[in-house]
């Protein structure tokens, strides 16, 4: 999301006039200011990203938690906006206190590193579930974010205090956001593809404080060198301080960019759900999308910025922005839904993910882009408007004459009016955001959240117009002629009348653009007809966009955010079994599970047939999975839903299992693939304690490992992070026709054994259990017994090399990100399968079933 410091610092526009003596010496500070602007948008979305990582594993990572923490993170930077005009004074030099604020948003960032794991430890030992959790969710996110983003904000009215000051540097202040606006791409794209790719979170921290601690030395050493002195009439009218104007028509002005604001961050929800469908949801693709948001913002400040400079009509141009908006939104919606998505692009033909980044580039531009640029926009003209108001130019001397006194006036703080325009921005923001991702899409769908910001961005035109066209006040405040009056009417209607329209005919989002996501095109393109898939289902749900197909020959698939997660398919069905039935029979008396995931419910319902076991809770972060998804595949999941022994807990897994106190005989881990966003987090060594220390003594836990769309680098990180917390952990695999394709981790709390003997008993008497692993294909237990392939010992010549995934690193994110469109499972699995030997201390079994099992495992000859 963008930040206080990326956002424009278009405060030029009070500064075309000023009774204040400026040293024009300061011209020559104007190239180190330049880089002041460029550190501090750097810094700022570093420090985003990094805090974002680590109360993500705090709270969670559903959609609540990160509208918690948005919402945070944001409202900090309003409260500071607005609270530096009032408690810090204008006679003191604005470079110091910005450098000194600088000073302090590196220091808190440093501290975070050691404050944000403890503020953890206390919320896991308070920490429980329902509706008093969302709000402790809060306290922690307030307690952490609160005091930086309110240093954050407060940087924004500082520097147009300094500004005001220098009416030579108007010229320059397009260099300042082009600045500001590199500075902050750079931190997406540093952080995102460089520091928390190769390094940690703590390397990042540094880097980012680095760079606060030398934009405050430069500040520091440019006030040293730039005298300031607020002159005595100033002083004497407002006590160097005073109050924003809020005459009715100021108030539209705030009112058109909170809802300008409403709408920007709405759609960056949206459009990043359904850019992510088509891209792929890796931590790059979510990088380039909000480097493209913030790009435009960039670039449509500066033109903004320099429109504002020679119009008389501010207000005009703002309204006539929202106009635009109107059309831009409904282009953005048009290209993510009805063109983008059928461009023939196969992502498996690039000969590195660079290729494929390079084109994200290019397609979320396409479509994003013009409404970036027009947002960006009109934080500028919304402050030049706020500064024409007659109100503002009388300036708080209570016998000034508006029409006498120069835009800028010669009383007011420029920081206050900054500050009131930001903060009703930022507002707008915090609403946008968190109803667009917590409410609007679970309850509206995409296509009607778009209509909804047309419905918004027209509201926001009405909001700066109307006053124009109702109070002759404000239109000679503008500079126009009343006369004109009638035909700017006539044209408002004429362009509301098109927004409505527009609105009206938004297109819905494709159900196979939910199902085929990045691969639509080229399969629209290269299948027939009748080879394609049948929408049966597709929703958008809070966390995540579902959808079931069916094949023609009845194959039944789920998909998540254009992938598919489960589905009736041989190998799929044989894994999900596998992740059931192997830790049952390897238990000798399951009786407590928890399943990570719910997804076809096929891994719960094995359990099911194990008449011992008497409680399985799952774990499922979208709640359409389980209450629409899963019913699809009833057959499959013997109508895990809704048998009584099922209790479906709606939550983030890594979350529920740090807070629960409740403890399992089984954990079973079906997550999904490491490369989507977040997902890594159930990957981490950190994660594996957690569920340790929620499993009874004797009890077993397994996990899914992909092969397929992954690379060997990230399948090693996986399997010997997971063989750190269970050293005597083993390795079993899910074959496709043969060929590697998947594998299930398997690992114990203590020492344990296999007991063969009982497993193959078990299968063969047990009538249910066995016509459930006969279904997949495993005939018997020697079958299934024999998808074994090595121990952590075995492996260890594979992993010596592997990198450990952590809490504070998560690299494998990084690692399988580059793999999420390379099939190489073969290769890897012959690599795996090649260190394998046959296990006597982990296989207890008489010499019969033994050597029954050696030639099942081809270890012998037949």
């Amino acid at each position: 999301m963008v930040t206080a410091t990326a956002l424009p610092l278009t405060t030029h526009l009070l500064t075309t006039h000023s009774n204040l003596m400026p040293d024009r010496s300061s011209d020559r500070t104007l190239p180190l200011l330049l880089l002041l602007f460029v550190g501090s948008g750097c810094a700022a979305l570093i420090y985003e990203i990094v805090w974002f990582q680590l109360l993500q594993l705090v709270i969670g990572s559903s959609a609540v938690s990160l509208g918690v923490l948005l919402g945070t993170f944001m409202g900090g930077m309003c409260l500071g906006s607005l609270l530096l005009p009032r408690y810090i004074s204008r006679e003191r030099h604005p470079l110091a206190v910005y450098a000194y604020l600088e000073l302090g948003i590196g220091a808190i960032g440093i501290a975070a590193l050691v404050v944000m794991p403890l503020v953890g430890q206390l919320y896991t030992a308070w920490a429980g579930h329902g509706l008093a959790n969302y709000f402790l969710r809060g306290a922690v996110a307030a307690l952490c974010l609160l005091p930086p983003t309110v240093l954050m904000g407060a940087t924004l009215p500082a520097i147009a205090r300094w500004v005001e000051t220098t009416p030579h540097g108007v010229s320059w202040l397009g260099f300042f956001y082009g600045g500001n606006i590199a500075g902050a791409v750079l931190g997406c794209l540093l952080a995102g593809f460089y520091l928390l790719r190769i390094y940690d979170m703590a390397t990042a921290t540094f880097v980012a404080a680095a760079i606060n601690a030398a934009v405050a030395l430069i500040g520091l050493s440019v006030a040293s060198h730039t005298p300031y002195a607020l002159p005595p009439e100033h002083k004497a009218a407002t006590g160097g301080r005073d109050s924003p104007p809020t005459t009715p028509a100021v108030w539209s002005i705030y009112l058109a960019i909170g809802l300008s604001g409403m709408a920007a961050l709405g759609a960056e929800v949206i459009w990043t759900r359904l850019l992510s469908l088509m891209l792929g949801g890796t931590v790059y693709t979510f990088s380039i999308i909000l480097a493209v948001f913030l790009i435009g913002l960039g670039i449509g400040s500066s033109f903004g910025s320099w429109l504002s400079r020679g119009s008389t009509s501010p207000r005009l141009l703002l309204g006539g922005c929202q106009l635009l908006l109107v059309g831009a939104i409904a282009w953005a919606a048009y290209q993510l839904t009805q063109s983008i998505p059928y461009w023939p692009v196969n992502p498996e033909y690039a000969s590195t993910p660079w290729h494929l980044f390079q084109l994200d580039l290019v397609r979320s531009a396409w479509a994003i882009l013009p409404s970036a640029v027009l947002w960006g926009a009109s934080f500028p003209l919304a402050l030049a408007a706020a500064a024409v108001d007659p109100a503002y130019r009388a300036g708080s001397d209570p016998s000034g004459d508006a029409k006498s006194r120069p835009a800028g006036g010669t009383h007011n703080d420029a920081g206050r009016l900054v500050g009131a325009v930001y903060a009703a921005n930022t507002v707008g923001a915090i609403l946008g955001a968190v109803l667009t991702s917590v409410v609007l899409i679970p309850w509206l769908g995409t296509q009607h959240c778009q209509q909804l910001l047309v419905g918004v961005a027209a509201a926001a035109a009405l909001a700066a117009l109307v006053p124009w066209l109702l109070f002759p006040a404000a239109q000679q405040a503008e500079g126009d002629s009343p006369s004109a009056k009638p035909a700017w009417g006539l044209g408002l209607i004429a362009a509301l009348a098109g927004a409505w329209w527009l609105g009206q005919h938004l297109p819905p989002t494709p159900g196979a653009l939910i199902a085929e996501g990045r691969y639509l095109g080229v399969r629209q393109q290269y299948y027939p007809p009748e080879g394609r898939t049948i929408i049966e289902y597709q929703g958008e749900g809070m966390n995540s966009s579902v959808a079931v197909t069916k094949l023609t020959d009845g194959t039944i698939n789920f998909h998540v955010s254009g992938k598919v997660e489960a589905s009736t398919q041989p190998q799929d069905m044989r894994l999900q079994r596998m992740l059931g039935h192997i830790p049952a029979l390897v238990h000798p008396n399951p009786r407590t599970v928890l399943v990570v995931g719910c997804g076809a419910g096929v891994t719960a319902g094995s359990f099911l047939a194990h008449e011992e076991v008497e409680r399985v809770v799952i774990c499922e972060l979208e709640p359409l999975i389980p209450q629409r998804v899963a019913p699809f595949f009833s057959r499959e999941n013997y109508k895990v839903v809704a048998d009584k022994r099922v209790q479906i807990v709606y939550d983030d897994a890594r979350h529920y299992i740090r807070t629960t106190r409740e403890k399992f005989d089984i954990i079973t881990s079906d997550p999904i693939h490491p490369w989507v966003k977040g997902a890594a987090t159930l990957y981490t060594q950190e994660y594996f304690e957690f569920c340790k220390a929620r499993l009874n003594e004797g009890g077993v836990i397994t996990q899914w490992v992909p092969l397929y769309e992954s690379n060997p680098e990230a399948v090693k990180s996986e399997v010997a992070t997971f063989f750190e917390v269970f050293p005597e952990g083993s390795v079993w695999s899910n074959d496709n026709e043969g060929a590697g394709y998947d594998t299930v981790l398997l690992g114990h709390v203590g020492h344990q054994t296999i007991d063969v003997d009982r497993i193959v008993n078990r299968v063969q008497d047990d009538v249910t259990l066995g016509l459930s692993l006969e279904e997949v294909g495993f005939h018997s237990g020697f079958h299934l017994l024999a998808t074994y392939a090595g121990t952590a010992q075995d492996l260890k010549p594979w992993t010596q090399d592997a990198q450990i995934n952590h809490d504070r690193n998560l690299r494998l994110q990084y690692l399988a990100g580059l793999g999420s469109h390379r099939y190489r499972e073969i290769d890897i699995y012959n690599e795996m399968v090649r260190h394998r030997t046959y296990p006597d201390q982990l296989f207890r079994a008489n010499p019969a079933n033994a050597l029954a099992l050696k030639q099942r495992m081809g270890m012998l000859p037949d």
